[in-house]
């Protein structure tokens, strides 16, 4: 078993935290993991990304080569697109309808929609608003985790102890609220899938 994971986004809206969620809980099931990272101006709302991989056997190589990513899971959707040459040819696309307009000539929404949706296995979703809904709109990432979470080799459990685990010293409120981001990601998909095949 193996699954190669690229997360995507700009600086501030928790790429790593999902790394990190997605780690901890890979360790706690025993599993090998290789991450890496890339910070461009993070600060500045520049692009961040990381590769992550997990496997049942030993991961040499930290870094994803072209083609061969089981999913990527972006909150921002330009930023998305920058890695599809990664995509494996029947890999799952999730990410945040929201863009993060830090460039004047941002792309028309429609089109990278279109784009996206182009995807058979993908979900587009306002994760934004779901977290703003549940009280939590800096849970955005973990809805997109959530979403994601039903082609990850980890169990619900690993992942919601990993979330429990990683915002603990928050609070029980942020924990509880973590939970519930996880949570509606989880539906959402569902729903998304459930119509792509009718």
């Amino acid at each position: 078993m193996k699954i190669n994971i690229i997360l995507a986004g700009v600086g501030g809206q928790g790429i790593l935290t999902i790394a990190a969620v997605i780690d901890t809980a890979a360790l706690a099931s025993n599993l090998n993991i290789k991450q890496s990272e890339v910070h461009g101006m993070s600060q500045r709302g520049g692009a961040v990304q990381s590769h992550v991989r997990i496997s049942d056997k030993e991961v040499y190589s930290d870094l994803i080569p072209i083609g061969k990513a089981d999913m990527i899971i972006s909150v921002e959707p330009m930023e998305l697109l920058r890695y599809l040459p990664f995509l494996k040819k029947d890999g799952l696309l999730v990410t945040d309808s929201n863009p993060f307009l830090n460039i004047a000539i941002y792309p028309e929404l429609e089109k990278l929609y279109t784009e996206i949706k182009s995807y058979p296995n993908s979900l587009l979703i306002d994760a934004q608003k779901i977290a703003k809904d549940l009280g939590n709109s800096r849970a955005t990432n973990i809805v997109l985790l959530g979403a994601a979470s039903h082609q990850l080799p980890l169990s619900d459990e690993s992942l919601q102890q990993a979330i429990k685990t990683l915002f603990e010293r928050k609070g029980e409120k942020i924990v509880t609220k973590n939970l519930e981001a996880f949570n509606a990601g989880k539906e959402i998909a569902k729903e998304i899938f459930s119509q792509k095949v009718v």
